[in-house]
């Protein structure tokens, strides 16, 4: 599956920064997680941690397939809104569902902060406001909804809203709890951290699995076998390959980048933004002062199609982005396309499947696909010690 377009803001900010060698022996290990991006470097950082042997394997270069793409606005907003989630899997999932991506976003500073992992991550505030006026009432729901779970927000009237972000709405929703960073220096970060117990290889492609009573081998399409006692897949989207019935429905979502501003506070706190239309339009702030815009999603995964489209989308994302925020000049320096993939309830699936025996999965999907990921990373390393995680159910295929 082509994950992207070329052109990648990530890749092309940092390059091609190391360099990991393809499988050329056949080898023996505790877990082989099976897929190089942020989902596979969060949990191959929590194994590693609690003591397993890892091996890492992807078929492309790490870090080069969805991760590459990913415009990183790290959330704990779920694209279901908290009181709709109520309504489609109940009260108690869905309020663990956001209090467990709200948590998930500390979980992630305090990783990165106690391994200095330089990522450009940074805590941010978010702004989520109300696209036509018939959502103001939505939004007023949501708020009284999460302060009541105690995820503390704020209500902005129009008034506010236009003197903090020059920004014209009837009503958005102001929380304190987001961030950022560089998903591709993340990847890399954790897969270089030197770790005895981890071993990583990229342009490893594999070829059939064989589940047996005590381990599972991987055969790659070169002829090496991978001998270990379990797998966790984390090979995002294409993932589904080896789940017998459909998950996700993969979409074409678009991503313009400008060139820096002349400001290092582009608006209000550089707060994360995004509205409450669906496909929404979705904005955030660099560390060099540029501006990611991303939206104008397609609803097929078409990547000849989406290679056609993206010129036409950039023009429009500038367009929108223009609409909303007259007073910016943003000029296009690049534009790219990616997979996107979304679940019926938006919230991901962590955990095993009868037809793939010492197989786990962990598929962080939607917006949250990072957030997800930490939570992920957190739940099998609990699994595979043989304990019971309290998200485990909220999160498994039979939910």
């Amino acid at each position: 599956m082509e994950l992207t377009t070329r052109n990648p803001y990530w890749l092309l900010k940092n390059g091609y920064c190391h360099s990991y060698p393809s499988l050329q022996e056949n080898i023996q290990t505790d877990i082989v997680v099976m897929g190089g991006g942020i989902t596979g470097a969060l949990v191959t950082y929590r194994l590693v941690n609690a003591g397993w042997k890892v091996v890492v394997i992807d078929k492309r270069n790490i870090g080069m397939g969805s991760t590459s793409a990913s415009t990183a606005l790290l959330q704990y907003e779920i694209d279901t809104p908290l009181g709709e989630l109520m309504e489609k899997v109940g009260e108690k999932r869905a309020t663990d569902s956001y209090l467990a991506c709200y948590r998930s976003i500390d979980e992630l500073e305090e990783m990165i902060r106690t391994e200095n992992f330089r990522v450009g991550f940074k805590k941010r505030c978010s702004l989520q406001y109300a696209s036509f006026e018939k959502d103001a009432v939505k939004l007023e729901k949501e708020a009284e909804l999460r302060n009541k779970i105690g995820i503390s927000v704020e209500l902005f009237e129009r008034a506010e809203i236009e003197e903090k972000f020059k920004l014209k709405a009837p009503k958005a929703i102001f929380s304190k709890q987001a961030a950022q960073f560089d998903p591709y220096l993340l990847t890399h970060a954790i897969f270089q951290k030197g770790d005895e117990n981890l071993r990583v290889f990229d342009r490893t492609k594999v070829a059939d699995i064989q589940p047996g009573k005590s381990r599972i081998v991987l055969k790659t399409d070169t002829g090496k076998k991978i001998t270990a006692r379990y797998l966790v897949v984390a090979a995002g989207y294409e993932s589904q390959h080896y789940i017998p019935y459909r998950v996700v429905d993969l979409l074409t979502t678009y991503a313009i980048i400008s060139e820096p501003m002349s400001v290092s506070d582009v608006w209000y706190k550089n707060a994360l933004i995004w509205e409450t239309k669906t496909p929404y339009l979705y904005m955030r702030t660099t560390s060099d002062s540029r501006v990611i815009v991303g939206g104008r999603d397609d609803e097929r995964n078409d990547s000849r199609k989406r290679k056609k489209r993206l010129p036409r989308k950039a023009v429009k994302l500038a367009e929108d982005f223009h609409k909303l925020m007259p007073h910016l000049s943003f000029h296009t320096d690049f534009a790219w396309a990616g997979t996107f993939g979304s679940t019926t309830d938006s919230l991901p699936y962590v955990g095993s499947i009868r037809q793939m025996p010492r197989t786990f999965f962990a598929l962080g999907f939607g917006g949250n696909g990072i957030t997800f990921s930490v939570l992920a990373a957190d739940i099998l390393c609990t699994i595979l010690k043989g304990k019971e995680h309290p998200l485990q159910e909220t999160f498994a295929f039979d939910r």
